[in-house]
């Protein structure tokens, strides 16, 4: 059988986890596939013995990045007039004016919104994107190199990146199918669909609908249900240490069972320090009655500030830092990557603590992998960081909305209310819960989780012998 060349365009850190630290390549190959990675990311690809070609001097059109913004805005407009629901303008990012570039820019942007704020508006949007990507240098060279390489299809990683229109249009120009992937649970209402692929490969039935409602110029037949490959590691048993190897390497105490604390960025919960520090003093109660807990504190892989040292500080006798995997290959914010490793250990801590709490993450969905619970905190601090910010509104947010039952999270209502939903876990009155959060886990990704890799080789196996 000859070989069919696919070239998997790679742009950030949840690319690289999803499809060079899972079985994808490995299930691609077998398969006889020829996989390329179009590598974008500053991660040395060939280092993990796959092939790449790197994109690098990527340069936009100059008009490329305002009317992306102008396109999510107007999407954003579309869906509150679609809906008649409000909670889109949670989603819209705030003008900038803190140079005069930034004003410049603002200014245009907002001068453009109110002209294009209709269905045929945004038609007209993705046409002048199309139409200046196709002017520019880094569009040719793509080109150029698709003549040369002749893959079969363009895999793009994620739906979201703006330095993959001109790639993904050479390839259109070209006549080589093209797909891409929708990396996330909430992507869809935020209106972060910026290319313009023949298929879109999504998560489940679920997310399917959204995209056909949210997008109505796509048709049913370009949608493909995968499920997606950042589950697939809490599967693969051979990745588990013992509970004790596990403890032993991280200095935890084979005597004590652990609550997981998952941090959040700074923006998405300003409070995070605070809401750690009730957990403790919850476990701090709950050890004064005999029980005998520890906290492992696992912060948000891009989280480098020191806003948790005081609360570490205050209880190292109960928090234990276990950090991400992730490592910078620059200064800047985008260039901090995750690592293979570290989704291994954030396996590892699922199977080897009793649940996990934080604020409204997908953790719910890597936890009950293992058959463990989540806890969502659901309570404003009485001092706030930023009195704008309402833990309330968070879960208000679309994707909240496909949780059917309340009963999928554990909700923690107030400091005080920490202990006893903890100790209705660690004496086995949870059951509920898991089942819960399985059908929800069910709902937004399809099942059987591990074989999400299989469903997308499937899938692109199926378009490379029905090209566009």
């Amino acid at each position: 059988m000859k070989e069919k060349k696919i070239f998997l365009f790679l742009l950030d850190g949840v690319g690289l986890r999803n499809f060079a630290y899972s079985k994808f390549n490995e299930v691609g190959t077998k398969r006889n596939f020829n996989i390329v990675f179009w590598n974008k990311t500053v991660f040395p690809i060939d280092s993990l013995g796959f092939q790449e070609m790197k994109l690098d001097n990527i340069k936009l059109h100059p008009f490329t990045d305002v009317l992306k913004i102008v396109k999510t805005r107007v999407s954003l407009n579309l869906f509150i007039k679609r809906t008649q629901d409000t909670i889109y303008e949670s989603y819209k990012f705030k003008f900038s004016y803190k140079s005069l570039k930034a004003s410049v820019k603002s200014t245009i942007s907002k001068i453009l919104i109110w002209l294009f704020s209709s269905e045929k508006g945004l038609v007209f949007l993705d046409k002048a994107i199309h139409y200046f990507e196709r002017k520019t240098a880094y569009y040719k060279y793509c080109k150029e190199m698709l003549q040369i390489e002749k893959p079969q299809m363009i895999f793009c990683t994620s739906q979201r990146h703006v330095q993959s229109v001109a790639p993904l249009l050479a390839a259109k120009d070209l006549h080589i199918p093209t797909a891409s992937f929708i990396f996330s649970w909430d992507n869809l209402p935020k209106a972060t669909m910026i290319v313009d692929t023949d298929y879109f490969f999504v998560w489940s039935e679920h997310m399917k609908a959204e995209i056909l409602f949210y997008y109505p110029t796509i048709k049913e037949n370009q949608v493909i249900v995968t499920g997606t490959p950042q589950f697939e590691i809490h599967f693969d048993k051979e990745s588990l240490l013992s509970r004790e190897a596990f403890f032993k390497e991280h200095g935890l105490d084979v005597n004590k069972k652990y609550i997981c604390f998952s941090g959040d960025d700074k923006t998405t919960s300003p409070d995070d320090p605070k809401y750690l520090e009730d957990l403790a003093m919850a476990v701090e109660r709950m050890n004064q009655k005999e029980y005998n807990l520890g906290i492992v504190f696992r912060r948000c892989p891009v989280d480098f500030s020191k806003r948790y040292d005081e609360v570490l500080h205050k209880y190292p006798h109960l928090i234990v830092a276990i950090d991400p995997l992730w490592k910078p290959f620059s200064s800047h914010w985008d260039t901090i990557l995750p690592t293979k490793e570290d989704g291994i250990l954030f396996s590892n801590i699922a199977e080897h603590t009793e649940m996990v709490v934080n604020l409204g993450s997908t953790t719910v969905f890597d936890f009950v992998s293992h058959n463990k619970p989540c806890g969502y905190f659901r309570y404003n601090q009485k001092i706030q960081a930023d009195t704008k910010w309402d833990i309330f509104k968070c879960y208000k947010f679309v994707h909240f909305r496909s949780m059917e039952s309340k009963d999928s999270i554990i909700w923690l209502e107030s400091p005080e209310d920490i202990d006893q939903k903890i100790a209705d876990v660690l004496d086995n009155k949870h059951q509920k819960n898991l089942d819960a959060a399985n059908q929800w886990f069910g709902k937004i990704n399809q099942f059987p989780p591990q074989l999400a890799s299989e469903r997308i080789w499937n899938a692109i196996n199926e378009i490379c012998n029905y090209p566009c």
